[in-house]
């Protein structure tokens, strides 16, 4: 009687434990990283992109996500999996999402793939649902208008720059310095593709990140490509 009394005790605490480490997951972090990324640094490569069945993107920063992420340097992914992401849940976002977070993947698509791949793998490790989860994003990026903000220190789209002058001007207007993340062109290039601010657990307020990402380097000056081009080849969401 005793070791089945032991069994049955063993078994409950380590579906406790289970369930405890499930709920943690969920949104045990530090801070997020707001990823904003540059299209025409996107399409300007070998693998070129493709457009949005809604059409050509607007000339400007589109979201490419918001991650959640230790001050390790590490970050949790897909804490979730019985979670996907259901269009009825951001139904009243959709206008938003198409203009400020379009997909540039190929084949073409209306966005819902990418922006699953985003809830499945960052969004399901915070304590959001789903509406709030884009929502959020989608506020931040009204917060830290990059385009707009380069575009009051002279720096648009078609020419090349110094480095430290565009991270400058972007902790100008923003507040806190950026991370700037480069790729290169089929001419060697770096361009401006992704720049990366830091938000706080609550997804509102920007804040100094506690640890710099590890991306791709840049030289000291970079191309800030404009965003002309058709294409059709692929890139894969990350």
């Amino acid at each position: 009687m005793n070791v089945k009394i032991s069994s049955l005790v063993i078994i409950k605490l380590f579906v406790l434990q289970c369930c405890i480490s499930i709920s943690v997951s969920s949104s045990d972090f530090d801070f997020f990283y707001f990823v904003q990324q540059w299209p025409g640094s996107y399409c300007d490569t070998r693998q070129s992109c493709c457009y949005p069945t809604t059409g050509k993107p607007d000339e400007d920063f589109s979201i490419h996500g918001l991650w959640p992420n230790y001050n390790t340097g590490k970050w949790p992914q897909n804490c979730g999996s019985q979670s996907s992401l259901d269009r009825s849940e951001i139904s009243d976002l959709m206008s938003r999402m198409h203009k400020d977070w379009p997909t540039l993947a190929c084949p073409s698509a209306d966005g819902m793939r990418f922006w699953g791949h985003e809830w499945d793998k960052h969004g399901t490790c915070t304590s959001f649902d789903q509406h709030t989860y884009f929502q959020f994003a989608l506020d931040l990026k009204n917060k830290a208008n990059l385009l707009q903000v380069l575009a009051k220190s002279g720096i648009r789209p078609g020419n090349f720059y110094g480095l430290e002058s565009i991270k400058q001007a972007i902790q100008e207007g923003v507040g806190y310095e950026p991370y700037i993340d480069c790729n290169v062109d089929s001419e060697g290039n770096h361009q401006v593709f992704q720049v990366y601010l830091c938000v706080d657990k609550s997804a509102t307020k920007f804040i100094r990140c506690p640890i710099l990402p590890h991306g791709r380097a840049c030289g000291s000056r970079v191309e800030f490509p404009s965003f002309s081009s058709d294409s059709n080849s692929s890139h894969e969401e990350l």
